[in-house]
């Protein structure tokens, strides 16, 4: 498990993304004004991170991925998705792909979402496990890891 929290690596595929659009663009997919789409993708990824976060903060638990969680949290956002935030964080990447235009954006996109499930949901869905048990497991029944 990284030190390194989720959204310093959102920030950095956002850069990758920018720089893959810029260096090697291999193909404008999505051409203006209808790029402007993005920036409705951001907006839902923002708003689904925010809720998450909400959520945590008023159920008393925690929203960095290495402290020990103190709730679990089954209402809200966390009805739909088992990790809200890091949907919310692909949709805002996604979005600035789709701003930018190019294909190769995407490929970012894809590469950080598997990212994401290797290097932290792994990690906290363990966590959870231990922490809430039988719990745990009834709610990972009945609730995607994604959507």
């Amino acid at each position: 498990m990284t030190k390194v929290v989720p959204l310093a690596y959102l920030a950095a595929c956002i850069g990758a993304a920018v720089a893959l659009d810029a260096l090697w663009p291999v193909a404008r997919v999505i051409t203006a004004p209808w790029n402007l789409l993005g920036v409705g993708a951001v907006a839902a990824g923002v708003a689904l991170v925010g809720a998450a976060v909400w959520s945590l903060k008023r159920h008393g638990t925690t929203v960095k991925p290495l402290r020990r969680p103190k709730a679990l949290v089954t209402a809200g956002v966390f009805r739909v998705s088992r990790h809200p935030i890091y949907l919310g964080f692909v949709l805002c990447l996604l979005g600035a792909a789709v701003l930018l235009g190019s294909l190769t954006p995407y490929a970012v996109v894809i590469a950080f979402a598997v990212f994401l499930d290797i290097v932290f949901v792994r990690f906290e869905e363990a966590r959870l496990e231990e922490a809430f048990g039988e719990a745990w497991a009834d709610y990972r029944r009945k609730v995607r890891r994604w959507l």
